[in-house]
């Protein structure tokens, strides 16, 4: 057991999809970010304090931070007890990974704490667990770029296969209209049966923009942003969304699109005053409409989860 009792650290916010991906492409962004302190505590178990007001359960089994270190313990022989102090910065159902950085935080922070037990690959598979209780399915999109930094590939999830992708420097804007769409529900409507055709046309999608990445050919990551199974259905929970992703073209940016299950919505730009110009255009939509919304100017974060207090 580690001599250094407590671990503070910051969980960042994560884009799923990537627009063509579905489940098997994120990226971690250095803004926002959760904080998090976990200590060992003299009860066996854990012990859930949420330092926000988002009235979130503090039952270990019905909280995603709680359910990914029960999947630890499981796998701990010794008795141990962790009191794990959560202040959410990433709103619940927002669509920037808020069940994955409470997860893959408390996880990373439980690990730290016991000197590095266990890998990478045994973080991302316990805190899928909390995923599993926020939307029914064990996906790692957001987890494995929280865990890893950057941009994740997903392979696959049994058995898990989490590959490192190389990504030009870019930058992201991120709004979030100020309504709630669960991941559950935004999975719920979603077809079960796809045409052939399509399939194919977002295969070459996926592939270009991985290439693309991998190559830092931003016009080609540009012409690979394009979802024709899910953005099409998930679109409609979100209003303006058709609007800002024009105006965000127009103003510049490479391409984006829902982040995660929504109703967040991402863009990508080469450079740093494209990506102000693509935040004031969505600004001005939402405010065309009447609706709150957050928006953030950031930049891939190539770290992953961060310890704070070392």
């Amino acid at each position: 057991m580690s001599t250094n009792q407590k671990i503070v650290i910051h969980a960042p916010a994560t884009v799923a999809n990537m627009v063509c991906g579905f489940d098997v492409l994120g990226f971690a962004v250095n803004d926002p970010y959760d904080i998090m302190t976990i200590s060992y505590s003299d009860q066996q178990g854990i012990t859930i304090i949420n330092e926000d007001d988002y009235g979130l359960p503090t039952e270990p089994e019905k909280n995603v931070a709680g359910a990914a270190l029960l999947a630890m313990l499981e796998e701990i022989t010794e008795p141990v007890g962790f009191e794990l102090r959560i202040n959410k910065q990433i709103k619940p159902g927002s669509g920037v990974g808020s069940s994955a950085a409470s997860s893959a935080g408390a996880v990373f922070a439980a690990n730290k704490l016991m000197n590095d037990r266990f890998s990478k690959e045994d973080l991302v598979r316990f805190a899928m667990n909390g995923e599993k209780l926020a939307s029914g399915v064990k996906h790692a999109d957001n987890i494995a770029p929280c865990i890893y930094g950057g941009v994740t590939l997903i392979r696959s999830i049994f058995p898990l296969d989490i590959i490192a992708l190389n990504a030009p420097p870019l930058f992201v804007t991120i709004v979030h209209p100020q309504i709630e769409v669960r991941t559950s529900d935004a999975r719920s409507i979603l077809k079960q049966q796809v045409l052939l055709k399509d399939a194919i046309k977002q295969w070459g999608n996926i592939a270009g923009l991985v290439a693309g990445l991998q190559q830092q050919d931003y016009e080609l990551i540009g012409r690979s942003l394009e979802d024709v199974l899910i953005e099409p259905i998930r679109s409609i929970l979100i209003p303006g969304f058709n609007l800002v992703k024009q105006k965000s073209k127009e103003a510049g940016a490479l391409g984006g699109g829902i982040s995660g299950s929504g109703p967040s919505i991402f863009m990508l730009s080469k450079e740093e005053e494209t990506a102000k110009r693509v935040e004031k255009e969505m600004q001005g939509v939402y405010e065309a409409i009447g609706l709150d919304h957050h928006t953030y100017v950031t930049t891939i974060n190539h770290q992953g989860i961060t310890i704070v207090n070392q």
